[in-house]
């Protein structure tokens, strides 16, 4: 996907399926995607420098051109909190990253917002004072499950009450939020149509900066 003529300075990729080839997106300034998802991360959950980010995605760090990767990881760097980090390919990782968490409340005065990224697993560790946030899976890698599934599945897993999601597109270089309810936010700069699904080129609404996903 281009507009104009220009030499791209990063590309990303879709996550796909393993039958057909990954569309590509190639972005003239990377610091465009940056401004766009700090400034969305900013206004729905505050300066990432104010959490600590835990990003787990388990089987996205080998691909290269993930724009899923590219955020979580700046996310991490710019949290600044000495225990942020962005790893996890392996249940041991996943078991010893989630552990940081996991006794928070036996220490007050460790107490700290988590944000936990990625569809992190189903081994059950009970956390505290954290936001854990889906954010969708590796297409035809595994069991396909409703958002409602794997939330069932993960607020059992971290016996948290609510979870988060994230949406976005290699395509859009936006994101949108749901905090627990179902219903996505969008930053104002990315907009919403409903299309005909008989024929895609037909608009049947305009609905704004939400939807319910």
């Amino acid at each position: 996907m281009v507009t104009t003529v220009f030499e791209e300075d990063i590309i990303f990729e879709s996550s796909g399926t393993t039958e057909t080839i990954n569309s590509r997106h190639y972005v003239k300034s990377r610091g465009i995607y940056e401004q766009s998802f700090l400034t969305a991360f900013d206004h729905f959950y505050g300066n990432p420098d104010e959490w600590c980010v835990l990003g787990l995605l388990p089987s996205y760090l080998e691909r290269q051109h993930s724009s899923l990767v590219y955020m979580v990881e700046e996310l991490v760097k710019r949290s600044g909190h000495e225990k942020a980090v962005f790893t996890c390919t392996t249940l041991t990782g996943y078991m010893s990253c989630c552990r940081r968490w996991s006794n928070q409340d036996k220490n007050p005065a460790d107490r700290s917002d988590v944000c936990i990224a990625g569809f992190c697993g189903t081994v059950p560790l009970p956390l505290q004072y954290t936001l854990v946030m889906e954010t969708g899976g590796m297409k035809g890698r595994r069991k396909e499950m409703i958002r409602q599934e794997v939330h069932d599945v993960l607020k059992k897993a971290f016996s948290v009450s609510s979870i988060h999601s994230e949406y976005g597109m290699t395509e859009l270089l936006s994101q949108a939020y749901s905090k627990g309810n179902g219903l996505f936010q969008a930053p104002a700069w990315m907009r919403i149509l409903m299309r005909d699904e008989d024929d895609p080129l037909t608009i049947k609404a305009r609905v704004g900066s939400s939807v319910r996903g």
